[in-house]
């Protein structure tokens, strides 16, 4: 579910630093604070938001527990993981923008009515840009959004958090972060290219819904990956949308250790290069389309 907030556009970049690996990851931190505060600013449609989430993660927290009721230990998990999983997913759900949303508004009406063309001519990455500013909202919803339909799925439910000792859970602790951070990462590649679709269709939200679609199905948002039937599990478990929501859920649930909690990060990573490499090519064969009239 998208808030109002997605309906701002951002501040316009500021101008022309000094160039320097240093300096350019300084302005990206600087967007990403830049995009918390903004998004920080909304109370009121944060806790709307969170709300809604919290009242969607009962319904199919419900279901769920219907459901497992009648087939213990369906997919591999048992009736405490599957919850787990159920209200795990609705804190996910803004962060990764599962739903879509996040920058794709702001930049899908900055293609629409011109302005991505004073954006391109300013001296920085627009892929790095969208991505930093996309990385703050996600820390913002993940605090908020994230936080609240969890506490409260654990009031009502026997969920499972992190087990083992000290160092275990801190470890499956900082991998499920980084997990969500990828996941984000992930996110970000597939609906920038969406919306990039912009320049040559002039109106992205046909894109974008298919992209949708795709995601809520092959993310593991709706059903976990392992409920599908086995072959269709197994090319979904590979596609760069299990990294999204699969691979995190099941990180957080010890489902990967070892050498598979290594191969689940090292998929997501592996999709973050192709696709934020295929969104380079891609943002270049854009900005040549771009022709600027006058000036």
């Amino acid at each position: 579910m998208t808030s109002a907030v997605d309906d701002v556009h951002p501040p316009c970049p500021p101008p022309p630093v000094r160039a320097g690996v240093f300096p350019a990851l300084g302005l990206y931190a600087a967007v990403g604070r830049g995009s918390f505060r903004r998004y920080a600013t909304y109370r009121a449609a944060t806790w709307s938001g969170a709300f809604t989430n919290t009242v969607f993660g009962f319904f199919i927290a419900y279901t769920y527990r219907a459901l497992w009721e009648v087939r213990p230990h369906l997919g591999g998990y048992d009736l405490s993981a599957a919850l787990t999983y159920v209200w795990l997913g609705q804190a996910l759900l803004m962060p990764v923008a599962a739903m879509g949303g996040g920058i794709q508004d702001d930049l899908e009406a900055r293609i629409s009515n011109g302005d991505i063309a004073v954006d391109l001519y300013r001296p920085v990455d627009q892929q790095a840009w969208w991505l930093a500013g996309d990385l703050g909202r996600a820390g913002y919803h993940l605090l908020s959004r994230g936080v609240m339909p969890l506490l409260v799925g654990g009031l009502f439910f026997r969920l499972r958090m992190p087990a083992g000792g000290f160092a275990e859970a801190a470890l499956t602790w900082c991998c499920f972060l980084v997990s969500v951070m990828f996941a984000v990462t992930v996110s970000f590649a597939l609906r920038y290219m969406a919306s990039l679709t912009g320049f040559w269709l002039l109106d992205a939200r046909g894109v974008r819904q298919i992209t949708l679609v795709l995601g809520m199905f092959f993310s593991g948002f709706l059903l976990p990956l392992t409920l599908f039937p086995s072959a269709l599990a197994q090319v979904a478990q590979h596609l760069p949308w299990a990294g999204m929501v699969q691979i995190p859920e099941d990180v957080f649930l010890q489902r990967r250790t070892g050498s598979a909690l290594l191969a689940g990060l090292g998929l997501q990573l592996g999709w973050i290069v192709v696709l934020l490499g295929a969104g380079q090519l891609v943002q270049r064969a854009a900005a040549a389309k771009v022709v600027v009239q006058g000036g």
